[in-house]
């Protein structure tokens, strides 16, 4: 993984110009010392009283403290690299369909089977400071678990989750969004701003009861709560009716939940296997669960400063018996 870095304070990096100074002012010295070596012209008696050149060992040291001051600059430019940090408070609703189009095999052994595992899994992901809910949704929504930090609570929720008719969808974002409300406050939710909510929508059908999806998604935008819709299930599935033995076509509404993502500030998404639902589930925990923070990283570049301060002058007491 790449380390991206950035810097607090990019305006100090102008001290580079005066450790370029130093840098060609050394070049220049070094320079008129060879050119007054060559002037003088009895180079056999310069040879016999000057002492043997140590040749690019003296420039060592120099180019070591060069290096070292460059560094500092570095430091003091504030370098971060980003973190990836939980969240310490936040509200996720898992609104799950439960309409009888999950019973579809098309996305073995069945669509519910399959959205039950990879919610559990989801729940695996978020950090457990942040409250999760529970609302299954057919031809009408219900809470079954208000948001709590209990894992343990909502898995069991989630394997109790039963087939039904109709699907609701606009019904679901209202009890998502009552469900919300439900939420534990801490007294330092009180103190401070808004915790963020967030509403994770599965579904692999369109509304065919109850108010209307845009109604639902305007009812999220006023409450500045955004939807991520999950459009689960193939273009291939049937189910088959006790009451109708011809097998019935349950294709996935994907435009309508993309309309609901777009209308709250969401994002939507698309899965047709349960290994494509768990990746879905686990892009939208690291977005809901976790937020990027700057971690300064100067004093590395400051021990690297030292490091290299220290070999210099021990080089050039070593070799010329004096300090740089």
């Amino acid at each position: 993984m790449t380390l991206a870095i950035t810097y607090l304070s990019p305006d100090k990096f102008w001290l580079l110009l005066a450790v370029a100074a130093i840098a060609v002012t050394y070049v220049v010295l070094q320079t008129r010392r060879r050119t007054y070596a060559v002037r003088f012209t009895n180079l056999d008696l310069l040879q016999s009283i000057a002492p043997k050149s140590p040749g690019w060992r003296r420039h060592v040291p120099a180019l070591i403290l060069l290096v070292a001051l460059s560094s500092m600059v570095v430091a003091l430019a504030r370098p971060a690299r980003e973190e990836r940090v939980p969240r310490e408070r936040a509200t996720v609703i898992l609104a799950i369909d439960t309409s009888l189009s999950m019973m579809a095999e098309d996305v073995p052994p069945d669509r519910l089977t399959a959205a039950k595992s990879a919610a559990k899994t989801f729940l695996t992901i978020l950090p457990p400071k942040i409250n999760v809910g529970l609302v299954g949704f057919n031809g009408t929504g219900t809470i079954l678990v208000p948001p709590t930090t209990d894992r343990a609570r909502v898995t069991a929720a989630v394997d109790r989750l039963e087939l039904d008719e109709r699907t609701a969808i606009g019904e679901a974002i209202f009890t998502s969004l009552q469900a919300i409300r439900q939420a534990p406050v801490s007294e330092d939710d009180a103190d401070n701003e808004e915790v963020p909510a967030r509403i994770v929508l599965m579904s692999d059908g369109k509304t065919t009861v109850g108010r209307p999806d845009s109604v639902g998604a305007n009812a999220a935008k006023e409450a500045g709560v955004p939807v991520n819709t999950i459009a689960f299930g193939t273009d291939n599935g049937v189910i088959v009716l006790p009451e109708e033995p011809i097998p019935v076509p349950v294709d996935v509404d994907r435009e309508a939940l993309e309309r609901i993502a777009d209308a709250t500030d969401g994002k939507a998404f698309t899965a047709a296997t349960e290994g494509e639902l768990r990746e879905v589930y686990r892009n939208i925990g690291s977005s809901v669960g976790f937020e990027i923070e700057f971690r300064e990283i100067g004093l590395w570049f400051i021990g690297l400063a030292m490091v290299l301060l220290f070999l210099s002058s021990s080089l050039s007491l070593l070799w010329f018996s004096r300090l740089p």
